[in-house]
């Protein structure tokens, strides 16, 4: 909920009360330095930039620069850009009514001049809270001028206003987010002849509609994201646009696994699917995590096209949905994911990956065997050093045991039976122990993990399509 906004309602109030006014950039830049020495987080909410990213961006910000974020997709450019919204004041007076949010120590457009001319002290003031202070543009081939400048209003001009009239524009995205923060996310896409109409809001700071200009200094901070792939191949930011931007900042996905994990744990939708309480034990988001790692380094994938982070979170969301799945059919009170939750990953992260033209045909191929690969990695992180002879026990005389993803946790651990040793294998797995299915799903990892390490042979049954494995000798 916003805190209550200032009480003053004129120009004569806003003076009385001591108000300073500020360029966007300036209230950037002291808000910004205000955080930087009290320790205060300046981005919340992002994660693995600390020490590369942020550190750039702060000393655009501080320049007072507008700037391009620049890196493939799903690194989190747009997330960025929308925290710094959070660096403007949390409430910022503007003369009431309008369009443009001019300030009313100096209003520019002509409505609010005149209203200024006539009423004084006496001018209406409104506040304006940050979180309406931000504009985002998505760019398509369809955008117009129109779209982010303005363009002449048929309407007024029908009420018999002469088209060269200023009050006859309509204004665009840009003009409206007038002292604010304006994004044009994937700028390459914007046809070049649209990027020269933003030539003079970067650097002239006004507009031009239709043939006339339009004399509006505009107060706003300018940020685009840029893909590079498109910067070089499909599209391209025109060069005297380019350089109109203070500062190129490159971003990139996590560099380390537990980043990776942090990122996942932060943003992945896995508390609560329709209801019922879903766990995704901290095992397989590791392996989400590892399987992630390893298609981004992938010579199969284009690593031009990047494999976003929606692809983890996408992975995690659709392993603990497959819990979901089989608690709601087997009746089980609460959810917990298994390693035979996982395989359901591969189709349905396919699309989020470009191959090479090369592996066309093994796509599928190929993600199941970084699959297998991510999974044997965690496995050795963490049932590595472990002892589990009591479990291999099991299949000394010839014992099978059959899982799947719909086999409900009671009854994978029934075919089990009791495992000398259980307690310490869920230890390292961070499983408190307290439920079948934590239980069901520290054993069936292990199994995973034996299997993987050669140590048990397993047969998969295709044509059920439900995901039923056999362990044996």
């Amino acid at each position: 909920m916003r805190p209550t906004e200032p009480r003053e309602s004129t120009l004569g109030g806003l003076r009385t009360s001591g108000h300073v006014q500020r360029s966007v950039k300036a209230e950037i830049r002291h808000n910004l330095l205000t955080r930087l020495r009290s320790g205060e987080p300046r981005f919340p909410g992002i994660v693995g930039f600390e020490d590369t990213v942020l550190p750039h961006l702060e000393r655009a910000l501080l320049a007072g620069h507008d700037l391009v974020l620049l890196g493939e997709r799903g690194q989190g450019k747009t997330r960025l850009i929308r925290t710094l919204a959070g660096l403007l004041d949390e409430w910022t007076p503007v003369v009431a009514g309008c369009e443009i949010n001019d300030h009313p120590y100096g209003p520019v457009c002509v409505r609010c001049r005149r209203l200024a001319e006539e009423a004084g002290d006496d001018l209406p003031v409104a506040w304006l809270h940050r979180d309406d202070r931000y504009g985002e543009k998505l760019a398509t081939p369809d955008t117009s001028v129109g779209d982010l400048i303005g363009d002449v209003d048929p309407i007024k001009v029908a009420e018999g206003r002469t088209l060269g009239d200023p009050e006859t524009v309509h204004f665009g995205l840009v003009p409206r987010t007038n002292r604010g923060i304006f994004s044009i996310n994937e700028l390459p896409d914007l046809a070049e002849r649209i990027q020269v109409a933003l030539l003079n809001v970067l650097e002239e700071r006004d507009v031009q509609v239709r043939g006339y200009a339009l004399r509006l200094p505009l107060d706003l901070l300018l940020v685009a994201s840029a893909n590079p792939e498109d910067y070089t191949n499909r599209g391209r930011i025109i060069t005297p646009l380019k350089d109109r931007f203070g500062a190129e900042i490159r971003t990139h996905y996590p560099l380390e696994l537990d980043t990776e994990l942090a990122l996942i744990r932060q943003e992945a939708e896995l508390a609560d699917l329709g209801g019922v309480p879903a766990e995704v034990p901290d095992h397989l988001i590791e392996i989400i995590a590892r399987f992630t790692r390893l298609v981004r380094d992938s010579t199969a994938v284009d690593t031009r096209s990047g494999v976003s982070a929606r692809f983890a979170l996408a992975g995690a969301e659709t392993v603990a949905a497959g819990a979901v799945r089989r608690a709601a059919l087997a009746g089980e009170e609460r959810a917990v994911a298994r390693v035979c939750d996982l395989p359901a990953v591969v189709p349905s992260l396919m699309g989020k990956v470009e191959f090479e033209v090369s592996e066309e045909g093994r796509e599928q191929e190929v993600l199941e065997h970084l699959l297998r690969r991510a999974t044997a990695e965690t496995y050795r992180r963490t049932l590595g050093a472990a002892d589990l002879n009591g479990l291999l026990e099991k299949f000394d005389s010839g014992d099978m045991v059959e899982s799947g993803e719909l086999v409900p946790a009671a009854e994978l651990l029934r075919r089990i039976g009791p495992v000398p040793g259980l307690a310490k294998i869920m230890e390292r797995l961070d499983l408190s122990g307290d439920s079948p299915g934590q239980a069901a799903a520290a054993l069936e990892f292990a199994l995973e993990g034996l299997f993987l390490s050669r140590r048990l042979s397993k047969d998969v049954s295709p044509g059920k399509g439900d995901g039923t494995a056999t362990y044996r000798t």
